[in-house]
């Protein structure tokens, strides 16, 4: 008789409930009432959600929130002066600035206008998103522990600076599943942008799974070529006799599973059934040929581009439509320590019409209304100059203390503001929001409870939000 040690006896004996799990995408808004082995969750959903999908618009590298979103005419008059020293309050700085001889302030190049029913001041940079004003909350009052880009996105995608921890989607994907049996309920896309600065890295961690299954990882789709690789059967080997070859090594993983009771064999399993099912589903999502032209004069002739951030916003649309719960979209190229008037402009090109388009086109079919479209980067940027300020150049460093997003769609307020900085938005006066107070309020939306979500691991009790957040009611309708 095969001997098997007590880590082994205990993994066999709950293969079964993780293979089940494994073997197909959960599909719909109401799922099983309690988690897969391992994890907390109760009763879903915890109460009403407002939202049944989520896409996220990553702005990696961090775009000023002086330049685009909090406006501070009183810079002005401060333009070229020295930063006071009791507004920075011995608040550490990067090893960028730390050793500058003098920080001055640093008024944008660029205006700002009322815009919308609100009469919201919006910078000049982004006219498409300036039509939609009246459609986003705005969160003036963001802030994070990260000073650094790697740390910071990490924070935001996973809920800590350490890597590991299961992303966002991750957290969701386990915990609601997608719509569709056909597509994976986590998807990512990337858009290189076009300043001229090097782009911070994006590594393969900011959408897996972590500790849990890994069938809930984020499945990156490419630009070129096949969206995701190996999609097409090789070439002699029809449809007929690749299912013939799966059923087949479904039965050798299934002995595999009961044999050594390892989850992974299960989650294979269920993974190669939805990669043969994306054979069909995924070519006629990336076909693009039966939008009408009204659909790239709204995001526009960007999105007929493989790769552009416009053309990612027109696929997280149809992505959405077809049943994928989270769409994570990450536009890269915003670390604009040095020619920032003319890089950010440059980003803003990228981005601007496909971020507006992508909420107008949401609206119009109907889809707003349960979706949340979130907008914004791993932190802000400071009010004084990196390097040196000249009269048509300057540069801004890294600022966690105080930055700008926006949200819309589902169960936030529509045209409003939330929290304020001071005059030179370095500090929160009013309403602070943390990373973790975000996560906690998305995960509200789609009817979650954030502190009951939970993934026992290595003995402790894991959670997106670790051991804080708090919802923001005020920011919900």
């Amino acid at each position: 008789m095969r001997r098997e040690d007590r880590r082994q006896f205990l993994a066999r004996l709950g293969a079964g409930a993780f293979a089940s799990a494994a073997m197909g995408s959960r599909i719909g808004p109401t799922l099983a009432n309690t988690a897969e082995v391992g994890g907390t969750l109760g009763p879903i959903p915890h109460h009403r959600p407002r939202a049944k999908r989520v896409v996220f618009l990553f702005q990696s590298g961090a775009p000023s929130q002086l330049e685009l979103i909090d406006y501070k005419p009183g810079l002005k008059k401060l333009h070229g002066s020295e930063f006071p020293p009791s507004v920075r309050d011995g608040q550490r700085l990067t090893l960028m600035t730390a050793n500058q001889s003098s920080f001055p302030i640093v008024s944008p190049m660029f205006g700002f206008s009322q815009q919308g029913q609100s009469g919201r001041w919006w910078g000049d940079l982004t006219p498409h998103t300036a039509k939609i004003v009246d459609d986003l909350c705005v969160i003036k009052s963001m802030h994070t522990e990260a000073i650094n880009h790697d740390p910071g996105i990490t924070m935001f995608q996973t809920g800590s600076q350490i890597p590991g921890r299961p992303s966002m989607g991750s957290w969701v994907a386990w915990a609601l599943g997608g719509f569709s049996k056909d597509l994976p309920p986590f998807v990512v896309l990337i858009s290189q942008g076009s300043a001229l600065r090097a782009a911070q890295p994006l590594f393969a961690r900011l959408w897996g799974a972590g500790f849990l299954p890994s069938s809930h990882q984020g499945v990156k789709f490419r630009s070129q070529n096949d969206p995701v690789l190996y999609l097409q059967d090789p070439p002699g080997v029809s449809s007929a006799a690749r299912r013939r070859m799966l059923n087949a090594l479904r039965e050798l993983n299934s002995r595999k599973a009961a044999l050594s009771g390892d989850p992974e064999v299960g989650t294979r399993m269920g993974q190669y059934d939805l990669a043969h099912r994306m054979q069909n589903s995924v070519p006629e999502l990336a076909d693009l040929s039966k939008e009408p032209d009204s659909t790239f004069e709204l995001y526009g002739q960007d999105a007929r581009k493989p790769g552009t951030y416009a053309s990612n916003c027109l696929m997280a649309r149809r992505l959405l439509e077809r049943g994928v719960r989270f769409v994570q979209l990450y536009h890269r190229g915003w670390d604009q320590h040095e020619n920032l008037p003319a890089d950010i402009q440059r980003q803003c090109r990228d981005t601007d019409q496909g971020s507006a388009a992508l909420v107008m086109d949401l609206k119009r079919r109907g889809l707003l209304e349960d979706t949340l479209v979130i907008w914004g980067g791993e932190f802000g940027r400071t009010a004084f100059c990196q390097g040196r300020l000249t009269g048509s150049n300057y540069g801004r460093d890294h600022h966690p203390r105080a930055f700008s997003m926006w949200m819309a769609g589902a169960g936030v307020k529509a045209g409003t503001e939330y929290g304020k900085t001071d005059d030179f938005s370095y500090n929160i006066v009013e309403n602070p929001v943390h990373v973790h107070d975000l996560q906690a309020t998305i995960l509200h939306l789609l009817g979650m409870d954030h502190e009951r979500v939970t993934y026992r691991y290595l003995g402790r009790d894991f959670r997106l939000t670790d051991v804080a957040g708090k919802v923001v009611h005020d920011i919900l309708t």
